[in-house]
């Protein structure tokens, strides 16, 4: 594997990743992004956990394990939320955002265009969201039921892509396994 994501006895996180109120930190999400971000995570998570999930996140090599909370979905979210390949990559995206402000003091300031091989810029938690000059590029993927071997031949897909994205920002791609209950984050540096 060519990262590392076993989580050691002592990685337990003190800070709490939260998958709500995301528009509340991340100033490029309203709340009804936000809301649906945190009712698809729900979905993904209960497939194959109960809340609370405690989940691996890798990050540039370094692992830790945060304790993740999220809401029984109801019948009628479950319903709303059928759409498996569509729910999977929307609490992701919950997911990972919550991921990279946990681990990188990142949030979401603005969804990323098309051709920039990314779908959102992230930037330092206070920075002026207006000024790109200080974001990140960041590429989500979400794998529903695949384990760290197909997590990783993910990442090298997303890292990839960015590497091929129409933009001179530096990247980042996150990958999350709902059934493995891991995230893998990688800052994509510039060997093509």
């Amino acid at each position: 594997m060519f990262f590392d994501w076993e989580p050691h006895v002592n990685d337990r996180s003190d800070v709490v990743m939260r998958l709500d109120g995301l528009h509340e930190r991340h100033t490029g999400l309203t709340e009804s992004i936000s809301g649906t971000y945190l009712e698809a995570a729900s979905v993904c998570f209960s497939r194959h956990h109960d809340s609370p999930v405690d989940l691996t996140i890798a990050c540039d090599g370094e692992s830790s394990v945060e304790a993740v909370e999220f809401p029984r979905p109801t019948d009628r979210v479950m319903k709303a939320w059928a759409n498996r390949i569509d729910t999977t990559e929307a609490g992701a995206y919950g997911v990972s955002l919550a991921a990279v402000e946990v681990k990188s003091q990142l949030v979401a300031v603005r969804r990323a265009e098309t051709l920039t091989g990314a779908d959102w810029y992230v930037a330092p938690i206070g920075s002026d969201p207006d000024d790109l000059e200080n974001c990140y590029r960041l590429e989500i993927s979400g794998i529903d039921t695949g384990n760290q071997a197909v997590m990783a031949a993910r990442l090298r897909q997303k890292i990839e892509q960015t590497r091929k994205g129409v933009s001179n920002l530096p990247a980042i791609a996150s990958v999350v396994g709902f059934r493995e209950k891991a995230v893998v984050i990688q800052t994509v540096g510039d060997q093509r």
